[in-house]
């Protein structure tokens, strides 16, 4: 029941909770920066253009950590802390699934070639701070 008590609000945090932290690796060391995911399921997905520090650090390295859902309200937030493998995607389909206006700001539309995204399939996602202040690991 834990288990599937924990997917739950891992599932209610994920969907109100699109921008948080994504760490990749630069140089051996941590390179952090805010991003805004949507999800399937337990995939995450997030826009980027082709041309950036993020996919060249993917390719070397396709691991992350993303942290979504701290409220600011200080102990007692819950959040999640995301581990899993990036596949850096240029699939038509899916920049048409994911496309919306917001992102006219950085591409010219859902066929514009730097037009990217990450698809993020989960290793492995812990529940923070939900009631009894231990984590709680979701079993993939």
């Amino acid at each position: 029941m834990i288990q599937h008590e924990t997917k739950a609000d891992i599932e209610h945090i994920l969907d109100s909770s699109s921008v948080g932290t994504m760490a990749t690796v630069q140089n051996n060391k941590p390179h952090t920066r805010y991003m805004t995911f949507s999800r399937d399921g337990l995939t995450l997905y997030t826009a980027t253009d082709k041309d950036t520090h993020k996919v060249d650090e993917i390719s070397k390295n396709p691991y992350t950590h993303i942290l979504l859902g701290y409220e600011g309200e200080g102990v007692g937030d819950e959040y999640v802390e995301y581990e899993g493998k990036v596949h850096i995607s240029d699939s038509e389909d899916l920049r048409r699934k994911l496309w919306n206006p917001h992102m006219e700001k950085w591409f010219d539309g859902p066929n514009d070639p730097n037009y990217i995204v990450l698809e993020i399939k989960p290793e492995q996602i812990s529940l923070m701070n939900k009631k009894d202040l231990k984590r709680r690991i979701l079993e993939l």
